[in-house]
């Protein structure tokens, strides 16, 4: 049996060259989509429980991570009505100078929470207090003004402010990751609850951040116009370390 080699000539006509340009494009864009889907699903704020709850077993390891999800449940048998209550929202929290105070409601202090992907918040504000403009890099927020009325509002990525003073009853949202700010209007004391879908929001007090964790004076200078003796002021009113050697 003799070997006949194919003599056929393969042409390549620019609609050929068109048909690989286009199933190139079609994989690499498929491609581009698989690496989107992966990086999205791994930044996801917090994942999907795989399992009704999950009260964890009280960890001592210093190595574990108060908001982790790996800790390992407690058995259903061990378990009771009271796993799933909490009622640290009954009274305020301890007012600061600035009159504003919290209770933070998370796995670490109600563990029912644990892999539910919430949080929630009481935030008491005396007359004229301030909760200063922060944000969660990890959640959206909802606030319910339960009493008082207050000045609410949050700033977009195109820093347009959206604000209005809040009456007793009314919610407003804050997109995740965005600046947002609280003031009490009225004359007796606000109270607010928050809830947040992470169990883990993270926050970012925009004073604290700029002036108390020790980003370069000079470039703090330039940037808001200060002068050093001036910023040094601001340093040590929002630098934790410094406030408590002066």
């Amino acid at each position: 049996c003799l070997y006949k080699p194919d003599t056929r000539q393969v042409y390549f006509t620019p609609q050929n060259q068109s048909k690989k340009m286009e199933a190139n494009t079609m994989f690499l864009t498929k491609a581009l989509l698989l690496v989107c889907f992966k990086v999205c699903f791994t930044l996801a704020s917090d994942p999907d429980p795989i399992q009704d709850f999950c009260i964890p077993k009280p960890i001592t390891s210093p190595h574990h991570h108060p908001f982790s999800t790996n800790l390992p449940c407690k058995n259903s048998s061990e378990l009771t009505t009271e796993d799933f209550i909490f009622s640290g929202f009954k009274t305020p929290g301890n007012f600061s100078d600035t009159g504003l105070a919290t209770v933070p409601v998370n796995p670490t202090t109600f563990p029912g929470l644990n892999t539910l992907g919430l949080s929630f918040v009481r935030a008491d504000l005396k007359p004229g207090a301030i909760n200063p403009p922060h944000y969660h890099p990890r959640a959206t927020e909802v606030a319910h003004v339960v009493k008082g009325r207050v000045y609410s509002g949050f700033v977009d990525s195109n820093n347009k402010v959206y604000a209005k003073v809040m009456e007793e009853g009314e919610m407003m949202v804050y997109p995740k990751g965005l600046v947002h700010f609280q003031m009490n209007v009225g004359d007796v004391t606000a109270t607010i609850l928050g809830g947040l879908n992470s169990q883990s929001p993270g926050i970012q007090k925009i004073p604290s951040v700029v002036f108390g964790s020790g980003i370069n004076e000079e470039l703090l200078v330039k940037a808001f116009g200060l002068s050093l003796e001036q910023i040094g002021t601001l340093k040590k009113r929002f630098n934790p370390v410094m406030s408590n050697e002066h």
